[in-house]
Order: C-alpha cells, then structure tokens, then sequence
C-alpha cells in the first residue's frame, strides 16, 4: 500500500510538533510546516518532510500545493493547526489586531485548503481543523480569539456539507488546557498590548490571568495528539472532537448556564466586577 501523506501546519512546537510525531509514528509521511528556520531543521533532523510555511502567503501556499503534487503525489490528511491567541481588552487591540487574528485563525484555513482541494480531492482526504472551547465559551480579555474560533466552528461546518460531493470528510477539533508554548506566546502578546494609557490598566493582572488560562491543568500535548489520531483511524470519524481538560466541561457550562450567571462569574475572575 502507498504511504499515506499527512500535512501538518504550525509544527514548531506543542499541539502540532506532537501530532506530527504521532502520525509519523503511524506510517504517515508528514509533511511539517514552520516559519522559523530553527525549528525547521528541528523537523527535518527528526524525520519530517520540513516545510518553510507563512499560511498567509498565497503565492507560498500554491508553491506547496506544486511540491506536494510532484513529491508526495497526493494528500490523506491536512491538519490547519497554525494559529495563535491575540489576548488583551478588543478596544485596546482595535480593528488591527482583530484583521492579523483572522488573518492566521480563520483566513489562512481556508487559503491552506483551497491550494490542498485538489490534493484532498484525488485522495479522498480528511481536512482536520483545530478550533478551541474558546469559540463556544466566550471569555474577556481573548475576544478576537474566541471570536476567530467560533468563525473555524462555523467554516467547518459549511466545509463539511460543500466538500461531501467530493468525499472529502471534515472533522473540527476543540481543544480545552493543552501543554504547550500556546500559554507563554499569548502572555507575550498580551504585554505587548499592555499600556499605561489604557483603561483597563488597573486590571492589566486580570488580563494576564486570562493569557495563562490555557495551561492550568493542561493535558500533555502527546495524549490530545494520540487521542486525534486514534479519531482519525476510525472508520466512522467523528464531525466533532473535543479533547484535554476543560473541553467536554466548559462547552457543557456555556450551554446550560444563564448568560447573566456565567458572565458574572467571568468578570469576577478576570477583576472585571469593580468600576474603574
């Protein structure tokens, strides 16, 4: 049999370095994508086919379309992992900051599967997408995130019924508290937004309470990589996954909560409860 070819977007470290692992260790050629060259020799010393990828690089993303024709022939499994948390008050932030979140989150999925259709299309692929609780479970100080996953909940679910035809399948994964470097780039992202002159300066820790929130109690990222893959072998895959600490919880909360309790209990967290 012809080993299968996986692509893997955002490898260089956490969700996606493990899943790459996770489906190298079972027969797949991967291919792994990273922006930074250090983590691209990384990859390539362990095995995988290393890709230099901005998924916001249209003319980069058909290029690799061209590659993955030429080389691998065709395409089993796309997993649109890339992605980051923009974190901080949305009016900090502005319109700015909400387009780049977009941009990587939800805009790039869709550029990354369109230049793969064809891939996918000859296969009878799998186009794996990784959403979030947060797109279900909407906190402060993470609204252009928890906004850009609710947009990848929604895509996914149109991509699923537009690509049926082709037998293409689409499954979107939620994620909740995964171990990763997720946690240490939001932080990041959420001080470089972090000002004196902004309102919601008095409450700046509530803000990197919110940025740290993903790694209390994490799941190691190499049980949510197993656990995505053993889905992915299924014969009947699931349309939904949802996978580490947090994920079946929080959806359920969001759910059958009144609005008015949880978001009380949400601005007390976050030291939204008080008048500044």
């Amino acid at each position: 049999m012809t080993q299968p070819v996986a692509l893997i977007t955002g490898c260089s470290s956490g969700i996606g370095r493990a899943l790459a692992d996770a489906f190298q260790a079972a027969g797949y050629c991967v291919w792994a994508s990273a922006r930074k060259a250090e983590d691209l020799a990384a990859l390539s010393a362990a095995g995988f086919t290393a890709v230099q990828l901005d998924v916001n690089d249209g003319l980069a993303l058909g290029q690799l379309a061209e590659r993955l024709k030429a080389e691998a022939g065709g395409l089993d499994v796309l997993i649109n992992n890339a992605g980051y948390g923009a974190m901080g008050p949305l009016l900090d932030g502005g319109v700015e900051a909400l387009r780049k979140q977009f941009e990587t989150n939800v805009f790039a999925l869709i550029g990354v599967t369109r230049a793969c259709f064809p891939l996918l299309r000859q296969n009878k692929g799998l186009v794996v997408n990784i959403g979030s609780v947060s797109g279900v479970l909407v906190t402060p100080f993470a609204g252009a995130y928890c906004a850009s996953k609710a947009a990848v909940q929604a895509l996914s679910d149109a991509l699923r019924m537009e690509l049926a035809p082709f037998d293409i399948e689409v499954m979107e994964v939620q994620p909740g508290a995964i171990a990763s470097s997720f946690g240490s780039n939001a932080s990041a992202q959420a001080e470089q937004l972090l000002d004196e002159a902004s309102p919601w300066w008095p409450i700046r820790d509530g803000i990197r309470a919110r940025a740290n929130a993903s790694q209390d109690h994490p799941t190691p990222a190499s049980e949510f990589a197993r656990d995505l893959l053993a889905a992915v072998q299924k014969r009947r895959r699931p349309h939904l996954l949802r996978l580490g600490n947090g994920s079946r919880a929080l959806p359920l909360l969001a759910a059958l909560a009144p609005k008015s309790w949880l978001q009380a209990g949400l601005k007390k967290r976050f030291g939204l409860n008080r008048s500044l």
